[in-house]
């Protein structure tokens, strides 16, 4: 089951708008998420914790969290699925865009296994 982590530069927003328009999406901003216990940590840090609890990371975050990835790849640590988001494809402020993007996702994809997964998010088509 797909379920949604937002790295602490998204806008909680996002998840508030997302659990509205989607009910049954499981979708977490990161300061909700353990009490903001994690904020300002490492993604080295946090992502273990994550996968314990089968939270895929949403971030646009690819300068630090891809060479963790392949370091974690090459060492057989196992991550709950990353989605990066590209700046160019949705603003960090289109909160509209964003949702809407992980709905569409989520919808398609909700029952998938997400572990190890990479993917870069698209927007919407519709």
């Amino acid at each position: 089951m797909l379920n949604l982590l937002l790295d602490e530069h998204i806008s909680p927003t996002v998840a508030e708008q997302a659990r509205r328009k989607y009910p049954r999406m499981k979708i977490l901003a990161f300061r909700e998420w353990q009490n903001a216990r994690f904020l300002g940590t490492a993604d080295s840090f946090f992502l273990p914790e994550a996968a314990k609890e089968k939270l895929t990371l949403v971030s646009y975050d690819q300068r630090t969290i891809c060479p963790l990835l392949k370091d974690w790849m090459e060492h057989g640590i196992d991550h709950a699925g990353i989605i990066f988001v590209d700046a160019k494809t949705i603003r960090p402020q289109d909160f509209g865009g964003l949702v809407k993007s992980l709905g569409q996702l989520w919808t398609s994809q909700r029952n998938a296994n997400w572990k190890n997964r990479v993917l870069f998010l698209r927007r919407s088509s519709s």
